[in-house]
């Protein structure tokens, strides 16, 4: 039987092959100016290697940017993201670090082979009433006290239709998630919050941004 890959993952893998190297150059050195958000990837570096570090998954990762940003925290850094165009810019800017083809939905790694989990805004795109089974698949590939990270847009749940994106014409979706929604949702799969931070918009953001940091409970459901 051939699986038939969900609306929402080809679109968006068209949307970001589109704006690939666009993307990359203006998201290139963002993070210099993000304390906050420098902060929380710190405090998830930290607790990681205090846990006695391991590989850690950037899972959507996109052009390798945070990725990169995770190897000089000492992290053993690999990306996964759905966009071969992606992916050869995170490839081309990150040739020392590793990046595979695939999907939150699905990821080609094994039960519990990951220290830490980095969501970082790749939650986005995928339906909130489809979210669950995402969080389902980054526990089951965290290891037992594995640290899970996340970052959002703030919102209601709503969906957003963007038709313009990064100087190209896309046609794609992007949700405004609840925070509260996504911590239940994350509980039920067997994580444990350990800190929620939500900063106020900045500069071209619309939405409040969430930091979700959590932990995968020792024993699974």
């Amino acid at each position: 039987m051939t699986d038939v890959e969900a609306p929402h993952l080809h679109v968006t893998r068209t949307a970001y092959d589109t704006v690939a190297a666009d993307y990359a150059e203006m998201f290139r050195d963002e993070l210099a100016g993000k304390p906050v958000e420098r902060a929380m990837l710190a405090a998830f570096a930290e607790l990681v290697l205090a846990d006695g570090g391991g590989p850690v998954g950037d899972l959507g990762c996109g052009t390798g940017r945070v990725t990169g940003h995770l190897a000089t925290l000492g992290l053993d850094a690999l990306g996964v993201d759905l966009s071969p165009g992606m992916l050869a810019q995170a490839r081309r800017d990150h040739p020392g670090l590793r990046f595979a083809e695939g999907t939150i939905t699905a990821l080609d790694l094994a039960d519990a082979e990951l220290a830490g989990v980095l969501g970082w805004y790749s939650v986005i795109h995928t339906p909130p009433e489809e979210q669950e089974p995402v969080f389902a698949e980054f526990a089951r590939v965290l290891r037992p006290g594995g640290r899970l990270l996340l970052g959002f847009q703030v919102g209601e749940d709503q969906k957003v239709r963007l038709e313009q994106a990064y100087g190209h014409e896309v046609s794609y979706d992007v949700y405004r998630l609840s925070p509260d929604r996504v911590i239940a949702d994350l509980r039920d799969n067997g994580f444990v919050l350990h800190a929620r931070v939500v900063r106020e918009p900045e500069g071209w953001e619309k939405t409040s941004q969430c930091y979700v940091l959590a932990t995968r409970a020792a024993t699974a459901r």
